[in-house]
């Protein structure tokens, strides 16, 4: 079974003959317990042209210590990773599939083998409080460590770490670092061993444009563009866990990736993309089964504890869980083969593609302050003329199905108003929040639009169809409250005005 535990660790680079200073008299600290002597043997692996080191994630097979097993650890923030634990087991020259799974994002369907073998002479101190609860944990260690594969590298150095305990905080590690800084240990320039040894194998972190208020509308979008491509890359293994919201999250970047493609089609050339944005399309669809099941099982449980209890009538809870347990099952199942296909891999190599050679036009080159408002403006348009046909029609299937038309080109004018906000700040934030409250509402109707069948479904004949028929009026009388503030809601949007 896979264990999961976050990990708030500092690497430091320390000469030979350099001692640790004292740090049992750290404001905090009670107690200091050791040194302990530990030797720790690792087997890294990863694909021939190193794709997980590229991507700051490590795999690796440890013996020695108190946390042998198979370790895969992902990025989050600052100085924390998130640290994935197997038992060891019996395989020894393959990763165990659970976490071979959750890099496939990265993997591609290319192999993981062993590139690298690391020895750790370690020294383990403990710093803990009055209470005996771990706050720092500090290791002095001699690494020897050698490449695998075509050609051997073997390295030896000495590094320091300090990792945060349960019980420390960050200001803690700040206080730390202080004192390290005074003996002449100072930060070091790898982010873990792996990368120490690989050193120049694995190339530099690809440039990433920076948005502003005088960027060029390129440099925005892209921007924009790399920022959704991170999350995309991110939430692919939360989504394999089944994490909460992270097919949502995940369908988020596709979609606001998607709506850039789009909107901006004048800055990153539209007819070189729009392959691209079908295929982004077909993945936020393969995803759409598992949170469209999720968003109506916990409408439908939210609605029901808002009722009186003396409407509830049977085991209407027991019910929503048999209809869609299997169904979430399956959707999930159909959502990790698709993020398992060839389809999906060559999705992945397009958007690398496209942000490593981006077809720009001359426009893109003009500054965003100029060219982003136009479009922004046409992203507007498109929105204002589905909104006059849908107040055109009377009440209906027509106009519900309108409507969504409606929501659709409102979270396009949010996501092409979003890419906008480092060039127009405050005012930009403001009407993306704006178009937000169009789409949330727009939002609303068209899940009261969805629910209605499947609460017709579940009451067809059972025992509970009083209380699911209730539920059905409900989500009727929401589809109609949303119609009715719809024009006043849209009145108040208007023109943006960058």
């Amino acid at each position: 079974m896979t264990t999961s535990m976050n990990e708030t660790e500092r690497k430091y680079e320390a000469a030979s003959g350099t001692n640790l200073p004292e740090l049992s008299h750290v404001p905090g600290v009670a107690a200091e317990a050791g040194p302990e002597q530990l030797d720790l043997e690792a087997v890294y692996f990863d694909t021939d042209d190193l794709r997980l080191a590229r991507a700051g994630l490590t795999l690796r097979r440890r013996t020695g210590g108190d946390d042998a097993g198979w370790h895969l650890k992902l990025p989050k923030v600052n100085d924390t990773r998130e640290e994935l634990r197997l038992p060891l087991g019996r395989a020894t020259k393959k990763p165990p599939k659970d976490l071979a799974s959750l890099v496939r994002v990265h993997t591609r369907g290319a192999d993981l083998g062993p590139v690298a073998q690391i020895h750790t002479s370690r020294k383990r101190w403990q710093l803990v409080d009055s209470d005996g609860q771990l706050l720092v944990e500090v290791v002095d260690d001699v690494v020897t460590a050698q490449t695998m594969g075509s050609s051997t590298t073997i390295n030896t150095w000495r590094e320091i770490e300090v990792e945060l305990g349960e019980s420390g905080t960050p200001d803690l590690l700040d206080t730390v670092e202080e004192r390290l800084g005074d003996a002449g240990i100072h930060r070091s320039s790898s982010s873990s061993k792996l990368a120490q040894l690989l050193g120049d194998r694995i190339g530099e972190k690809p440039k990433t444009p920076k948005a502003g208020r005088k960027a060029t509308a390129g440099d925005v979008v892209l921007a924009y563009l790399h920022e959704q491509t991170a999350a995309l890359k991110h939430h692919d293994p939360r989504v394999r866990r089944q994490e909460h919201d992270a097919v949502h999250q995940m369908r988020i970047a596709t979609r606001r990736m998607r709506s850039a493609l789009q909107a901006f089609g004048k800055v990153v050339d539209r007819d070189r993309t729009r392959e691209l944005t079908d295929e982004l399309k077909w993945v936020s669809n393969a995803l759409g089964q598992s949170r469209d099941l999720e968003v109506l099982r916990m409408r439908f449980e939210d609605a029901m504890h808002e009722l009186e209890p003396e409407i509830v009538l049977g085991d209407v809870a027991a019910r929503l869980t048999r209809y869609f347990a299997p169904l979430e099952a399956k959707a999930h199942k159909d959502s990790i083969a698709a993020l398992d296909s060839p389809r999906y891999f060559e999705l992945l190599d397009g958007i690398d593609r496209l942000l490593a050679d981006p077809p720009l036009t001359e426009l893109a080159g003009e500054p965003a302050r100029d060219v982003l408002p136009g479009l922004i403006t046409k992203a507007y348009r498109r929105l204002e003329e589905r909104t006059e046909h849908a107040l055109e029609l009377d009440a209906g299937n027509d106009r519900d199905l309108a409507l969504h038309d409606c929501r659709k080109s409102a979270k396009r004018l949010r996501y092409a108003t979003e890419v906008s906000g480092p060039v127009f700040g405050k005012a930009a934030k403001s009407y993306r929040k704006q178009a937000k409250e169009v789409q949330t509402l727009l939002g609303e109707h068209q899940d009261a639009y969805v629910a209605r069948p499947v609460l017709r479904h579940l009451g067809a004949g059972d025992e509970n169809g009083f209380t699911f028929g209730v539920l059905h009026g409900r989500e009727t009388a929401i589809m109609r409250r949303t119609e009715e503030r719809y024009p006043k809601l849209w009145a108040n949007l208007g023109k943006p005005k960058f």
